[in-house]
């Protein structure tokens, strides 16, 4: 039986992957998804396990794993990062369910499991279960995924109002649209996935306030310190690493360039030696420097809390939230001062700076991690009024 790998070991191993995640940078780009290669080379160092039950072979990895893990695969490429982060928090939701269910999701092909939290959907009560109709927009991993968790409006028993469930759908009961023709994390292939007459049997569907809430049916999952968590604190953990990532990734490529090259019309020779590149560097710096601090306080949150068991207070749900966003809005600061002091020459599609801004720009547009949502729904809650969404 392989050993369980550390915090250390994973993001090892997340580095030694980063040779074949830029080989394949532009031809990820050019075909909208992820490479094989770059799949499989995620598959065989354990990456998709991390999220998984250890009786399914998971590693059952902490949330600060989670975020060093995709910081690291960021810096070598924004998409395959988000797609992975993206991964988790489905592959985590299936943990919600039965665990007889979970067995027949998990046990056989790990946790490639994509989804959404966009109610896009209907579901009509049926014998054994519901039929799905509707779509569902930016599936992040759908063409390299074998199942997807997907969210529908169903009428609660009564008939008398409508009420979000999640379900777990085969992706072969699904239809791919391909139609992501994105700006930025091009090669993330979030494509639109269609149900048309699917039927889910109600062993696979959960109210989603229970999800939300981190509620699981799961006897087995009760008490393992991964599922001691709501829901939005899962998904915000699983995505600070790619924003900030990129902004370390942003860095870097500024630095090495700035060694290398004037500022042209001046007579600096080497934009290193210019106070303005100073300037512009300690600014950018101190920002990633913020932005990880805040990923890291809703990681260090998530774990701490789960394995004490502790109960999670609305203020600590909001704060997972604005934590998130502010890690969006610094990375994209941070990034914003270097690619604007790159020079003409970084317009060029073969260079990093204009990718990792485009993929930053994404993520600052994503609706969980929009900057202005999460500051204004934490105002709110230090305000002492009550959340004006489910997503907390």
């Amino acid at each position: 039986m392989e050993k369980v790998p550390d915090r250390e070991e994973l993001v090892k191993r997340a580095r030694a992957v980063q040779p074949v995640v830029e080989k394949h940078v532009r031809w990820q780009e050019e075909n909208r998804r992820l490479h094989d290669e770059v799949v499989e080379a995620l598959d065989d160092v354990g990456v998709f396990r991390m999220r998984v039950p250890a009786r399914y072979g998971g590693y059952e990895s902490d949330a600060l794993a989670m975020a060093e893990v995709a910081s690291t695969l960021a810096q070598a490429d924004g998409a395959t990062a988000w797609t992975t982060s993206v991964w988790w928090i489905p592959t985590w939701m299936v943990g919600m369910f039965p665990d007889h269910v979970q067995e027949e999701v998990l046990s056989s092909h790990g946790g490639r499991v994509c989804g959404t939290l966009s109610p896009s959907a209907t579901a009509e009560p049926v014998d054994g279960g519901i039929t799905v109709n509707g779509r569902w927009g930016f599936i992040s991993g759908a063409p390299h995924s074998h199942w997807q968790e997907i969210i529908a409006m169903a009428p609660t028993p009564d008939g008398s109002e409508q009420y979000p469930v999640v379900a777990l759908v085969p992706m072969s009961d699904l239809r791919l649209v391909d139609d992501w023709h994105s700006v930025g994390l091009r090669g993330s292939g979030s494509v639109t996935t269609v149900a048309e007459d699917v039927f889910v049997p109600s062993e696979r569907v959960v109210p989603l306030p229970s999800v939300l809430r981190g509620e699981s049916v799961s006897e087995a999952n009760r008490e393992l310190p991964m599922y001691r968590a709501p829901l939005l604190a899962v998904a915000a953990a699983a995505s600070v690493g790619t924003p900030t990532g990129l902004a370390e990734a942003a860095l870097d490529v500024f630095l090495e360039r700035a060694g290398e090259r004037g500022i042209t019309y001046t007579d600096y020779a080497r934009q290193a030696d210019a106070p303005v590149t100073h300037l512009q560097v300690a600014e950018a710096s101190l920002k990633v420097d913020q932005a990880r601090f805040h990923g890291e306080r809703t990681a260090r949150l998530l774990d701490s809390k789960g394995a004490l068991g502790e109960e999670w207070s609305l203020r600590e749900r909001a704060r997972c939230r604005v934590d998130v966003a502010a890690v969006c809005r610094l990375a994209k600061e941070a990034v914003t001062v270097l690619g604007e002091a790159s020079g003409g020459r970084s317009v060029y599609t073969d260079t990093p700076m204009q990718r990792i801004l485009r993929d930053v720009t994404a993520l600052n547009l994503h609706a969980l991690m929009y900057p202005q949502t999460g500051f204004e729904l934490y105002g709110r809650v230090l305000a002492g009024l009550e959340p004006n969404t489910l997503y907390v």
